[in-house]
């Protein structure tokens, strides 16, 4: 029975998610775990530069994955020819891969799955797995959206957010920094999760954001980093003009820049900190996690606090 009556909640806009079609659940890891079971694969290809996090669904299933490299355009070096129970994974990096994303479409298929985590705003391809995490890209404490044609046969429960939302809370109340510990703390709480469907505080937070005013700043403001910094920038990454990307990754030889960058309250994260485990120093997506600053272009910033960045990174 619906209540009425009594205190009130949180006021959020009534609209949609932008992702209304797809599988709602807690996490892209969980969307992962869900193409697995669903797939039965016997072995999946997946990057070397990629999350940790990745590997979690494999080893809870039991399913074989084999590391391939990529190049200085971030797409695969070599393409290996699939059996029948394998399938290859690929990351839509920063949201700046589309065009790479619907290459592989054609080459394998529904054997590919596309981890589109960064990539909120790229469109799912017909019959492709894919799945997004909308926690990298909005203030919300969990979620995954899959695409996938084929159901799980098994009863999902309900996540429920509502004790994970400190650092949202404390970083509009106090600021970034006194809810980062509690954002960590969220990180791992939510690697512990099973498979969950969404939790409606989550779905809640989703219908309410206004998504279109978002792609145009995202889309601008990478573009006004790309203008100042693109000559300088060591991975030239093109912007088509549909894309809408995470983060301005960029690839310097100067080692002290996210020092400098979070000296002055810029906060720049490292994408991935676990591949200068796994490769060795001079494999290129080593030097991809080492040396790149992933610049912040969203949705929260405008021309004058690109103007800032820009002037930190290049000294002025």
């Amino acid at each position: 029975m619906k209540n009425i009556g009594g205190y009130f909640e949180l006021e959020l806009h009534s609209g949609e998610q932008y992702h209304k079609d797809a599988l709602c659940l807690n996490s892209a890891r969980s969307c992962l775990e869900y193409v697995l079971r669903v797939r039965n694969y016997h072995t999946v290809y997946i990057p070397y530069y990629t999350c940790e996090i990745v590997l979690q669904p494999f080893q809870l299933l039991h399913v074989n994955y084999v590391f391939y490299n990529i190049n200085e355009q971030l797409e695969p070096v070599n393409l290996p020819e699939l059996k029948e129970d394998e399938a290859f994974l690929y990351t839509n990096y920063f949201g700046l891969k589309q065009s790479c994303v619907e290459r592989l479409a054609k080459h394998y298929g529904t054997r590919l799955i596309v981890d589109n985590a960064q990539a909120f705003f790229a469109p799912a391809l017909y019959g492709i797995d894919t799945f997004y995490s909308p926690r990298k890209f909005f203030g919300v404490p969990d979620g995954g959206y899959l695409y996938c044609s084929v159901s799980l046969n098994m009863e999902i429960p309900q996540a429920v957010s509502h004790d994970r939302m400190t650092h949202l809370l404390k970083r509009i109340d106090l600021d970034a920094q006194a809810g980062y510990d509690n954002f960590k703390q969220n990180d791992e709480l939510l690697s512990e999760q099973p498979l969950l469907r969404m939790s409606n505080l989550t779905g809640k937070l989703l219908e309410s954001i206004d998504y279109q005013p978002i792609t145009t700043k995202r889309h601008d403001n990478y573009q006004l980093l790309d203008n100042s910094l693109g000559s300088c920038n060591q991975l030239r990454l093109d912007l088509s003009e549909h894309a809408v990307p995470m983060v301005y990754p960029f690839l310097t030889d100067n080692a002290d820049l996210k020092k400098k960058l979070i000296e002055n309250k810029i906060f720049v994260a490292t994408y991935w900190p676990n591949v200068m485990e796994w490769c060795k120093e001079d494999d290129w997506e080593f030097h991809l996690a080492h040396q790149t600053c992933f610049l912040p272009i969203d949705q929260r910033y405008g021309k004058d606090d690109m103007g800032r960045i820009i002037d930190i990174v290049l000294g002025k």
